[in-house]
């Protein structure tokens, strides 16, 4: 069998546990299919390549360096849905300028917050929600924005899905242990077959990543390889969807 990203955190016993309750099973990929990138932004890249202690002092969500060797596999992937006329939905999140409606996010990580002791704001001209330049959506693509983990969390997400007759959900961006955990959870409780893209999705803690994918692909998801989800698309007939244009209607 193939070494697994989590298989030096997990126990012999923890294993046999996982192998005699039959967690890990395989769930495969439906019909119609979805890519979804996950806040794939600036906020949580930062807007150049570093180690991810530099980068936090600029970006405080940083993932670091790991956010960039995910991009050229996000791009790939893009591009075969793209190509393949296969819907992407990315998202990004919004607050208000004064972050009053940040709510329990403030509780957890007020870093940054606290006018008095704020640190400064990054030297450059991107906005944190911006999707990264590399991945930039196209006209026919679906952006959603949260401000909650999930994708599905009081955001339009489960409305484009159904508009879709989508059935399968594959995800892919970041944080793994918290935007990814979140999204493939609740595409999971809404009865969608589910993957999440091993080295598509990224985190900031190594441990958090491989423990995070270990649980997904125990109960919720299958977790597999960008080369599989791309050969899966690639022998997807062409005339799945009816895309979006991109293109604005003239008001009569």
């Amino acid at each position: 069998m193939p070494e697994r990203i989590w298989d030096k955190y997990i126990s012999k016993r923890d294993q046999g546990v996982f192998n005699a309750a039959g967690f890990g099973q395989s769930a495969g990929f439906g019909e119609r299919p979805v890519l979804m990138v996950i806040d794939v932004n600036y906020a949580f890249c930062g807007d150049r390549r570093e180690p991810i202690l530099d980068s936090i002092k600029r970006w405080k969500l940083s993932c670091g360096e790991v956010a960039w060797d995910a991009l050229p596999i996000l791009v790939k992937l893009i591009e075969t849905a793209h190509i393949k006329e296969i819907p992407v939905i990315y998202t990004t999140g919004y607050s208000r300028t004064d972050k009053w409606d940040r709510g329990s996010w403030s509780w957890k990580n007020p870093r940054g917050e606290n006018l008095e002791h704020s640190e400064p704001a990054p030297k450059t001209n991107r906005d944190g929600n911006d999707i990264m330049d590399e991945i930039t959506p196209k006209p026919q693509d679906i952006v959603v924005w949260k401000q909650k983990p999930s994708a599905f969390h009081e955001a339009p997400t489960m409305s484009y899905l159904n508009l879709l007759k989508a059935d399968t959900v594959i995800i892919a961006g970041t944080t793994t242990s918290g935007c990814i955990r979140a999204t493939a959870v609740d595409a999971f409780s809404h009865n969608f077959h589910v993957s999440v893209i091993e080295d598509g999705c990224f985190d900031r803690s190594d441990v958090s990543h491989a423990i995070t994918l270990l649980d997904l692909h125990a109960k919720y998801a299958d977790v597999v390889k960008s080369d599989g989800v791309i050969e899966y698309l690639n022998n997807l007939p062409n005339d799945l969807y009816d895309l979006p244009s991109g293109i604005s209607e003239q008001i009569k």
